[in-house]
């Protein structure tokens, strides 16, 4: 099978997806950098240790360019290099060449403690050392037992991660691009028999020969007839395609931590029922009403308040209404009137931030659903399209 074709890339987006190992400019590290002392200035702090394993941890790569793989802790100094202590040792020769401004070294037995040392080196006093990233109870006490108490950074770090800069934007455009190849893959590869694994491995060859890398694809399949799933499952179960499905699915592909988001709703064979085409029509309507309001200085308030038309059709929602996106699942995370999220944030939309839009419209009984959404860029007058993949309801 061949891989479906990346939507159009611009030349210069295409330089940076073709790149043997891409990188940001020293422009655009050097604001991270100064950023980042701007929060350690805040918090009274001298230095900042930031740390990942298997796979998580975004401060790391944001700072050093090196994806986080067994486990990562670093060193953050104003005016030194980093110093990063990587897992395992044969780990070291990429994190050179990829973090190749840090200072990059086997962590021995002990990551934190070869930070520990190395703060020890740069002078660090107690009281003066902040954590980004997430900390395990014997990192932290390892750490506080030399240094007393840390200062918690992580919702400082957040915060600088939700408005994107023009290069982050521009890397989020390629990983929306993946995405989109993601969708594609299933909605040309999609037919009866095909298992929910199944469902993945169309998803994943789509972009996996194109440099992406899977974030997630969660997939919901039932019959439209007698439904019983109400929102896309977060791990595949070996349940096989049948003429009658809905297969509604969230997928976000990778580029270097870059991901997009793009939410679709695919029937099987079938024309939906009445109850699926209202349910999407009111997904597709409040998607249009959240998507009107958004600019630089708009409320969370008003987002929500432009979804109603949901619980005004009879439905209610599942998922989230709306997140932030790109460095992670950051604010404003949204529920809808009838299914909150949480307190809502009085901090407004913001240029330059990457938000997803996703009303997953539910029955009120939850056993019938559909998805739609994507990743949208918050502009001075309203929001960007970051995605190509075509939006509505297809029939396969």
């Amino acid at each position: 099978m061949t891989a479906p074709r990346l939507p159009p890339l611009s030349p210069s987006l295409r330089r940076i997806a073709e790149a043997e190992y891409p990188r940001f400019s020293d422009a655009e590290m050097q604001r991270r950098r100064t950023a980042l002392e701007t929060i350690l200035l805040d918090a009274c702090v001298d230095h900042a240790v930031f740390c990942g394993a298997n796979r998580s941890g975004s401060a790391v790569q944001w700072l050093t360019q090196w994806p986080v793989t067994t486990e990562a802790v670093g060193v953050f100094s104003p005016g030194k290099p980093d110093a990063l202590f990587v897992q395992y040792f044969n780990h070291v020769p990429l994190a050179r060449k990829l973090a190749n401004r840090a200072d990059v070294a086997w962590g021995g037995e002990s990551g934190i403690r070869a930070a520990v040392e190395t703060l020890a080196r740069r002078g660090a006093k107690e009281r003066r050392v902040g954590v980004i990233g997430p900390m395990t109870f014997e990192q932290h006490a390892i750490l506080s037992a030399r240094f007393g108490t840390i200062a918690n950074l992580n919702r400082a770090y957040v915060r600088l991660r939700m408005v994107k800069s023009a290069e982050e934007i521009e890397w989020l455009r390629i990983g929306a691009a993946l995405s989109d190849a993601g969708m594609m893959g299933l909605r040309n590869g999609l037919q009866t028999g095909l298992t929910e694994r199944e469902l993945g491995d169309l998803v994943e060859r789509a972009y996996v020969p194109h440099g992406g890398t899977n974030w997630i694809h969660f997939f919901g399949v039932t019959p439209m007839a007698d439904p019983q799933i109400a929102v896309p499952a977060q791990f595949p179960s070996t349940r096989r395609v049948r003429k009658g499905d809905i297969v509604f699915a969230e997928i976000s592909a990778a580029f270097w931590d870059h991901a997009g988001q793009v939410l679709r709703s695919l029937a099987v064979g079938e024309e939906p029922p009445p109850l699926y085409r209202d349910m999407h029509a009111v997904a597709d309507a409040a998607f249009d009403a959240i998507a009107a309001v958004i600019k630089d200085g708009a409320s969370p308030v008003d987002a929500i308040a432009a979804s109603g038309v949901i619980e005004e059709a009879g439905f209610t929602t599942c998922d989230d209404l709306l997140h932030g996106y790109g460095g992670g699942y950051l604010p404003p995370i949204l529920g809808s009137s009838s299914r909150p999220a949480g307190s809502v944030p009085e901090e407004t939309f913001k240029t330059g931030m990457t938000i997803v839009i996703q009303p997953n419209v539910v029955t009120r009984d939850a056993r019938a659903g559909v998805q739609t959404g994507e990743l949208v860029l918050v502009t001075k007058d309203g929001i960007e399209r970051m995605h190509t993949f075509p939006r509505g309801f297809t029939r396969i």
